[in-house]
């Protein structure tokens, strides 16, 4: 189904798209992947990492580049410190998705699979992230939020 009314140019959501690329490819860091890590209180897929730079990224420019600089500062946000105890993960599932739906209400097709891309390096295979005594050097404020 393609829009009705006015619409954003095609051309201007594909530049969204790539955006929201460049930011999920500037996200993926081992340290954000750990922090994820100690969120949920267990293993990270690919994809809760992937909802999690999502959320990230809604959060607005100087949380993400303060976060990407320094995993840690995730502490600091009142959202995680107010999720924490419930143990509630933040999720950016449908941040992920809005270029692709803009671009399909707009043209009524769907987004060239060229445009976005979610790849994911190979693990590290030397970094435990079950080990708690690494996560806490890594990110004290966030695991002291998160305590096992």
């Amino acid at each position: 189904m393609s829009c009705s009314g006015p619409c954003t140019p095609p051309q201007d959501i594909l530049d969204v798209a790539r955006i929201l690329q460049e930011l999920m490819a500037a996200s993926d860091r081992l340290p954000l992947r750990a922090a994820a890590r100690v969120i949920s209180g267990g293993p990270c897929s690919d994809e809760g990492f992937d909802y999690f730079r999502g959320w990230l990224i809604a959060e607005g420019r100087g949380v993400f580049e303060g976060v990407v600089a320094d995993a840690d500062r995730l502490a600091e946000l009142p959202e995680i410190q107010m999720a924490a105890p419930e143990g509630i993960e933040p999720d950016g599932e449908e941040i992920l998705g809005i270029a692709q739906d803009a671009y399909e209400r707009a043209t009524g097709a769907e987004l060239p699979e060229d445009v976005v891309t979610l790849a994911h390096p190979e693990a590290d295979p030397e970094v435990d992230f079950d080990d708690r005594e690494r996560m806490t050097a890594l990110l004290p404020r966030l695991t002291a939020l998160y305590p096992d």
